[in-house]
């Protein structure tokens, strides 16, 4: 890995392409570059003249008379690995790429372009961020490699003078998205620490950048605009090492919709892959997705303030002067799956003595007007705090006047440092003044909108909860021991793809317990496993031609009687042979009818395994059997699973208590889908090389302590086509 803190953290920058007009992207680097007061040297590297912005321009960077660490690269593409490999040769150790005109344009020679980058990176060991980026922002530095308008304001600085931790960096593909964050944060006063836009990320990737991130000793929160992982491999491991060292990652991925596809694919030359397998990775570490610009900057605001105090519960404490805004933030509080339970009789009687007639103590507390007058948003927080029935605190106000907030500012910092619980202010105004300023400053996220102010609480309580969790989770590997080697070699011996009577021994080498069956070659040798079995039976043709056999009519179900078993073989077979044809030539490959005794009745759900071409075996749990495609109620996890980890996935099923019993329906068994879900997982994870799919649907869970039972079964081998 090149040295990424060659790029972020530069002694020294050359600007290849420099220009002193200010109107062009060349010259507004250069302009931006001068706002801010990098203790560093600044060579501009320019053909056409001598001194730009009071600086000494140089022809190459060869002629530059000390080495340079970082060469921002603004020419055009056609001439980018010419001057990367000039770089190479004269020592510099980085390169930010500001030029388009690459692999996110159509066609051969963009993509030949962008090969030439990577080959020069590659052979001088460089640092290379891009190309078709806006460049970074280290705040820190401080240096601004950008064009970018949102840090071109030398009167302002960078980070807030009043904040030394909880610092925020943010990667993102897009370069205008990347600065947004920092745009809409900087005025909540919330403290960055980088902007890095990575572009077509031909060399260095955002998961490259976060991985240097957490490891610089500043950054504590992660903000990522995501169109696609380049690396995604690199994925998990640096998910979970944010998870353990507890910095979260904020992140938005685009491409949900169809739309969102084609503007990810268009914009960066780049496939994205199914949101669900994203989707799946992102529960399994605890990353939280923003729904836009101002949720995932507003959520941020939470964790940079109280990322070492999280609320340990989803309890909230509503402290307002006005009992309007404390329901409202009360409705938006449970709407966002938070409680707002009801005080304590002891804290509410310390309450009380400083509420008029007219106010309440019990919760939201509204203190009125009055006595907000009298204590302070401070004080009446600090109360409120006090109280063992909540985890955390929401102060509702109006932040419209600094002045009430100026005669209290040392309360308020008192109670921000020895409260061991976090307190959010959100205004139902508009901020005027140094308000904003002056609470964050005291200690305190100021927001201004109720959701996503209750939203930041519930994310910060989810997230404190699913760390407990996962850092209480045994490392998860292979226990399958002989039994891998002999799925193994039922898989090597079985053609592309498995039907039910292939597939079931595959289960059974991992515990899973299958159906008795028998696979019948004409109706006497159906009628005949009657007699083992026992009735009523099921009938299913087996064809790796025929996989919808519902849907082909090659099922007959409740049969207790030779003739009508007879009869029912040959109907299937024919039903089989005449649904292929309608499609295919020719007739279907038929193995023969599988015999099997009726399943009790149960819950359906539907347990299937799907190779995602970025992250693997994906294990999916849905409710609904046959109807699944309908409800759509569905959920996914990489593999393997932990039996937490699996009721973890269950319980993201919207209709998940159906299976606690509902309506006089007895609750169903599930440590026996549990106990399925793992085993399952722990196979896909076995052979994640062999298999592309797994289908058992439906899976039937019967009442508590009766078991499942698996009513069909598939398997595709990836070398299916």
């Amino acid at each position: 890995m090149p040295d990424i803190s060659a790029l972020l953290s530069p002694k020294s920058v050359a600007v290849i392409g420099a220009s002193p007009n200010a109107h062009i992207i060349r010259g507004r680097i250069m302009h931006v570059l001068g706002c801010h007061k990098f203790p560093g040297n600044i060579y501009p590297v320019s053909r056409s003249n001598d001194e730009i912005n009071g600086l000494k321009a140089y022809r190459s960077v060869a002629d530059i008379p000390e080495q340079v660490d970082l060469a921002i690269l603004v020419i055009p593409a056609e001439n980018v690995a010419d001057a990367l490999t000039d770089c190479g040769e004269a020592g510099v150790r980085a390169a930010m790429i500001i030029s388009s005109g690459f692999a996110e344009e159509s066609g051969e020679a963009g993509d030949a372009l962008q090969d030439e980058i990577r080959a020069v990176a590659e052979k001088y060991d460089l640092a290379v961020g891009g190309p078709n980026s806006e460049g970074f922002a280290n705040m820190l530095a401080p240096l601004c490699a950008t064009f970018s308008a949102t840090v071109d304001n030398p009167d302002l600085p960078l980070v807030p003078p009043h904040r030394s931790d909880g610092y925020i960096g943010v990667t993102a593909q897009s370069g205008g998205i990347g600065f947004s964050f920092y745009d809409r944060g900087r005025p909540k006063e919330l403290p960055f620490s980088y902007v890095m836009t990575t572009g077509n990320e031909a060399c260095l990737s955002g998961l490259d950048f976060v991985d240097y991130m957490l490891d610089d000793g500043k950054t504590e929160v992660i903000l990522m605009f995501m169109e696609d992982i380049k690396n995604p491999e690199r994925f998990a491991p640096i998910a979970e090492k944010a998870l353990r060292a507890g910095k979260p990652i904020i992140l938005t991925k685009i491409g949900r919709s169809e739309a969102g596809q084609r503007a990810a694919a268009s914009h960066t030359a780049a496939m994205t892959g199914a949101y669900s397998a994203y989707k799946a990775m992102f529960d399994r570490y605890g990353v939280i997705e923003g729904y836009d610009i101002e949720d995932i900057v507003d959520v941020a605001a939470g964790f940079s303030r109280y990322r070492n105090k999280l609320p340990r519960g989803k309890r909230v404490g509503i402290a307002t002067g006005s009992g309007g805004g404390g329901g409202w933030m009360a409705d938006s509080c449970e709407a966002a799956g938070l409680e707002v339970p009801p005080l304590d009789a002891a804290t509410r009687a310390v309450i009380d003595e400083f509420l008029p007639p007219y106010g309440t103590s019990q919760n939201p507390v509204d203190g009125t007007a009055q006595a907000i007058r009298q204590v302070g948003y401070g004080r009446m927080a600090g109360m409120v705090a006090q109280s063992p029935e909540v985890d955390s605190v929401i102060v509702v106000t109006s932040a419209r006047n600094a002045a009430g907030y100026e005669r209290e500012e040392e309360n308020l910092k008192q109670v921000a440092a020895e409260s061991d619980k976090p307190i959010l202010f959100c205004s139902y105004t508009l901020t005027r003044g140094s308000a904003m300023e002056l609470l964050n400053r005291a200690g305190y996220p100021l927001y201004t909108n109720m959701r996503n102010c209750a939203r930041t609480m519930a994310a910060m309580a989810d997230y404190q909860a699913f760390r407990d969790r996962f850092l209480k989770t045994p490392e998860i590997t292979t226990t399958a021991g002989g039994t891998k080697e002999k799925a193994a070699k039922l898989l090597a011996d079985a053609d592309a793809v498995l039907c039910e009577y292939q597939a079931t021994p595959v289960l059974a080498a991992y515990g899973i317990a299958v159906p008795d069956s028998r696979l019948a070659a004409t109706p006497d040798d159906a009628a005949a496993a009657l007699d083992e079995i026992g009735g009523p039976i099921a009938l299913k043709v087996q064809s790796p031609d025929v996989l919808h056999k519902t849907d082909a009519g090659a099922v007959a179900l409740g049969l207790n009687d030779a003739p009508a078993i007879r009869a029912a073989f040959s109907s299937l077979t024919e039903n089989a042979t005449a649904y292929h044809k309608k499609t295919n030539s020719g007739s279907p490959d038929i193995h023969g009818v599988l015999v099997q005794p009726m399943a009790k009745r149960g819950q359906e759900i539907i347990l299937g395994i799907n190779h995602d071409d970025a992250f693997g075996p994906m294990l999916m749990v849905g409710l609904g059997g046959i109807h699944v495609e309908v409800l759509r109620d569905v959920a996914f996890s990489p593999v393997p699973l932990t039996t937490d980890g699996a009721a973890q996935v269950l319980d993201r099923l919207k209709g998940r208590k159906i299976l606690d019993g509902v309506r006089g329906a007895p609750a169903a068994d599930i440590d026996a889908l549990l106990d399925l879900i793992v085993k399952l997982s722990q196979l896909a994870a076995d052979h994640a090389d062999t298999i592309a799919e797994i289908d058992l649907n439906p899976v039937l869970v019967h009442p508590a302590g009766e078991g499942v039972s698996i009513v069909d079964a598939l398997i595709v081998k990836r070398d299916a086509g």
